[in-house]
């Protein structure tokens, strides 16, 4: 198999008018539109012959703002489900009763409900560690119980982490721990897109899958109209790789869509791991360039805590599977592994809880442990993010961190690869540095990097951002760390990064560009639906 066969499974894409005219995506975009349109229809046509419309219309509108404010979302999504119920009342009105009804997803709760529920206990909570950790002088162990209580999350230690301060760093330590796997390699990636950097580990997937090794690659749904061709998952499968996507668009209306798998996992027999925002495309290891120099950054764990993202992954494969109860031997085998191979914990070892944060349970668990940290800080919360699309409470809890004494910095993009998301970004300027939040922008190009470091001994890498796609709306992961070895690398890359950034001051904020003030000032008021 020569190299283009690897680096490119499909056929290229077609380019111009006619690609786009016979592509897969306009067929969805018209589907939707008319799906959208027999709605509307309906509903002038019910309207034309309601004698008693515009009473009918007045008391369902007072009784869709009483179940507004009685449900339980967001105070900010309910101000802005306020606005558009004002402006357009019954449109307004059944948008919102649409996403509530969890139309198109109902199996896809029940079904991720189930595999957490039977899974809760899969993974035992190591007395010794947890001993070890509630006699730490300033204990994180109220954090550690309400991150097991949301899943099966508990405490490592026994766990080296490697941090990697740039896509490329990451990249060629993938390659080399992708070559040692004897037993299986296990890939869950937001974006796969074909080229020099899925090439390179393609051809070893495809080695390692010939050589009997269970290799299995999932990707979201979204990559079908984006990056990679409908069929991708059959052309892996002829390699020898297990694929799927998760949640792939079709032309049906459903708020199943909203649901993104965000996360970026690779395992590797159970002994390594990485975690971070660092997606499976060229720009990501800057061999091509999009927005500058693009910043993204990821950990590789090695030790007992690799369990976790073990059975994250084999969560996640299952959640379309229809069979009442899972088998995850491969996590059994690497408890077994762990106890047998176990060494005696020193001081220094630190401690580390990977977590998941599922957006259709109760639990908000990516949000909960930035805000615990905020609220924990004595000294420092350095921040690098992509996006700035806050709640209130996170907001509240960044601009009371700073308040009481905390230097809080946050680095964004210099140059943005969406303009909505960077006026966002800029809207909370004003308020957040007025509390003396302090804001940099990376000068170089765009900072993808979701990484959070606390006072020298706290620190977390994945996937989540600070806005409220992250947060609310797509299944993410995280490494938290406490005490560990790479706190002090993570903190010198902040530092690093810090050096090539300009920082925002209200002067700054005031020559900004009328449009972007503008933009930002309109979609603020929408922001939870985005």
């Amino acid at each position: 198999m020569n190299e283009e066969t690897i680096y490119r499974l499909a056929k290229p894409r077609r380019k111009g008018l006619l690609s786009l005219l016979f592509s897969r995506f306009l067929i969805i975009v018209i589907l939707l539109a008319l799906q959208v349109l027999f709605y509307v229809s309906v509903f002038l046509w019910l309207s034309k012959y309601t004698k008693h419309f515009y009473a009918l219309t007045l008391i369902f509108t007072v009784v869709m703002l009483i179940y507004l404010f009685m449900s339980g979302i967001d105070a900010s999504a309910k101000l802005t489900w306020l606005l558009i119920i004002a402006v357009l009342p019954i449109a307004g009105a059944f948008m919102f009763l649409f996403t509530q009804a969890n139309a198109g997803h109902r199996l896809l709760k029940k079904r991720a409900s189930q595999l957490i529920d039977e899974t809760r206990d899969r993974i035992p909570q190591q007395k010794d560690v947890w001993e070890r950790l509630q006699h730490e002088k300033g204990t994180v162990c109220d954090l550690a119980v309400y991150l097991n209580r949301s899943g099966c999350f508990p405490v490592y230690g026994n766990t080296e982490v490697r941090y990697f301060p740039l896509g490329e760093d990451k990249f060629e330590a993938m390659l080399e721990e992708l070559k040692k796997a004897e037993r299986y390699i296990f890939m869950e990636y937001f974006i796969i897109e074909e080229g020099y950097m899925w090439g390179e580990i393609l051809k070893i997937l495809v080695e390692k899958a010939a050589a009997g090794v269970d290799v299995r690659v999932m990707y979201d749904g979204m990559n079908e109209i984006s990056t990679l061709p409908a069929n991708y998952w059959k052309l892996l499968g002829e390699k020898g790789i297990q694929a799927k996507p998760f949640a792939p668009i079709k032309p049906v209306l459903s708020s199943h869509y909203n649901y993104r798998d965000h996360r970026k996992i690779l395992v590797i027999d159970g002994k390594t791991a990485f975690n971070g925002g660092i997606n499976l495309a060229d720009e990501y290891i800057n061999r091509k360039e999009r927005f500058g120099h693009w910043k993204d950054t990821a950990v590789m764990l090695k030790g007992d805590a690799v369990t976790s993202f073990t059975l994250m992954f084999l969560q996640m494969w299952n959640v379309d599977q229809k069979e009442e109860l899972v088998s995850f031997p491969y996590v059994d085998e690497d408890i077994a592994a762990s106890e047998a191979g176990k060494k005696s914990l020193s001081s220094g070892d630190g401690y580390v809880i990977p977590y998941a944060d599922c957006p259709l349970d109760e639990y908000k668990a990516g949000e909960s442990v930035y805000m615990d940290i905020l609220n924990r800080a004595d000294h420092y919360v350095h921040v690098m993010t992509p996006y700035l699309i806050l709640d209130g409470e996170l907001e509240t809890a960044l601009t009371f961190a700073s308040l009481r004494g905390v230097d809080v910095k946050l680095i964004l993009p210099g140059i943005p690869d969406k303009k909505g998301a960077y006026s966002l970004a800029k809207s909370h300027y004003r308020s957040l540095i007025r509390a003396g939040v302090k804001i940099y922008e990376y000068t170089p190009g765009f900072v993808h990097a979701k990484v959070v470091t606390s006072d020298d001994e706290t620190a977390v890498v994945g996937t989540i951002n600070f806005d409220y796609r992250s947060l609310y709306h797509h299944f993410e992961c995280a490494t938290y760390m406490y005490r560990t070895g790479c706190i002090p690398d993570i903190e010198k890359d902040f530092q690093e990064t810090l050096s090539k950034c300009r920082e925002i001051t209200p002067e700054t904020v005031r020559e900004e560009t009328k449009s972007y003030m503008l933009l930002g000032s309109i979609m603020k008021l929408i922001a939870p639906l985005l």
